[in-house]
């Protein structure tokens, strides 16, 4: 029998235990990793080569307030900028079920492939959408969700606005970063509206990534001191703004990461300490044949490492299988699009385990090293 094989065969003495402890790391692991990919997808979100070149412009004092129209013809004119277009949230519920929503947002259909370059669609879908008032487009995502296709009909009713409009859908884009939004006429909202004059947020894409700073000062100077303040910033920076609103969320997953270690580690503990106890004896006797206390520690750390790793692996394997094979945004119900396992993380977990297995067998191990034979045998008596 080899040192190997010893381990193996010490470790499956009692299958069920065993089991039960695989099994509980297993779990321990699947939910430690969903904990830090879900971390990683809310504090970095995707970015397209598109957002790189987008700037977010919206009212300085408070998001929800508006913006007039008459800034669009100044921030066009700032050097640096390309395009600009509104960009209103209109908040509609569809069939009336609170349940089925998606974003949608009115914007200037001429520029849109200026401003959203990664939004693939077929040329004569975009001629469509620029010639119809009440055509909207509409993401690939909610499409296939709502089972809606090209010239299907539907309404939403806002309560912002107190408004119900109907829509024509004569496209559906897909390549972005989250491919469930809406897009729709602005003209059609305002008509609606009774002409207000006002936008929630203009989108404006710069000509090159240069020119960033300099059209961002540039555009919060032009409004400075006026009753319509805004502050401009990255599409990047705009979307961690939001995550900022959440409070400390970073921290939240942390401890929670925290628990659930420290919770497996005592589990880890717990089962290397029983499984040494009832070979007390027989350490003792290959203590006595010659096996020196290094080499009995090597082969408890061995066992307990191959049992927390095994469990990882179980863990991982199964987290990278729902990932990549569920639909992750029927599971979190739309909060998620996609959810990426990174190779840190899957080396993060595999450290997790590998390490908790060296520290529940340390102290199992270290108790064996300091007992004598005498001590040993007469133990279980």
């Amino acid at each position: 029998m080899t040192i190997s094989s010893f381990i193996f065969k010490n470790a499956l003495r009692n299958r069920r235990r065993a089991t039960l402890t695989v099994l509980s790391v297993a779990a321990s692991l699947f939910l430690l990793v969903t904990l830090l990919v879900a971390l990683r997808e809310i504090t970095l979100p995707a970015e397209s080569l598109g957002a790189a070149l987008r700037l977010v412009v919206h009212n300085k004092t408070a998001i929800a307030h508006l913006l007039p129209v008459r800034q669009r013809a100044v921030i066009e004119h700032i050097p640096g900028v390309e395009a600009v277009t509104p960009f209103t949230w209109f908040g509609g519920t569809y069939k009336s079920d609170e349940s089925a929503t998606f974003a949608q947002f009115a914007i200037d259909p001429k520029v849109m492939r200026q401003v959203f370059v990664e939004a693939h669609m077929m040329d004569r879908e975009i001629r469509a959408f620029e010639r119809a008032n009440d055509s909207c487009i509409l993401g690939t995502l909610t499409a296939d969700e709502f089972h809606l296709k090209i010239g299907d009909r539907f309404s939403l009713e806002s309560r912002e606005f107190r408004c119900t409009l109907a829509f024509r859908v004569v496209g559906i884009y897909a390549g972005t970063p989250d491919d469930r939004n809406m897009f729709f006429h602005q003209d059609y909202l305002d008509a609606a509206r009774g002409h207000p004059g006002t936008v929630s947020m203009w989108f404006v894409k710069v000509k090159r990534a240069a020119d960033m700073p300099g059209v961002i000062a540039k555009i919060e100077s032009a409004f400075a001191n006026t009753s319509a303040e805004v502050k401009a910033q990255s599409e990047r920076a705009f979307q961690l703004s939001f995550v900022s609103r959440w409070g400390n969320i970073k921290a939240l997953v942390i401890w929670i990461c925290s628990a659930v270690v420290f919770t497996l580690m005592l589990v880890s503990a717990s089962t290397i300490s029983m499984a040494v106890r009832e070979r007390f004896r027989e350490l003792a006797v290959l203590k006595a044949l010659g096996f020196r206390w290094r080499e009995l520690l090597l082969c408890i750390l061995a066992e307990s490492c191959g049992l927390s790793l095994t469990g990882a692996v179980l863990g991982i394997g199964v987290a990278c299988l729902l990932f990549q094979l569920g639909n992750i945004s029927d599971l979190s119900h739309g909060i998620f699009v996609r959810f990426q396992m990174t190779p840190r993380i899957i080396g993060l977990a595999l450290l997790v385990a590998g390490t908790l297995g060296v520290v529940a067998g340390i102290g199992p191990g270290v108790t064996v090293a300091r007992t004598s034979v005498v001590a040993g045998l007469k133990g279980l008596d």
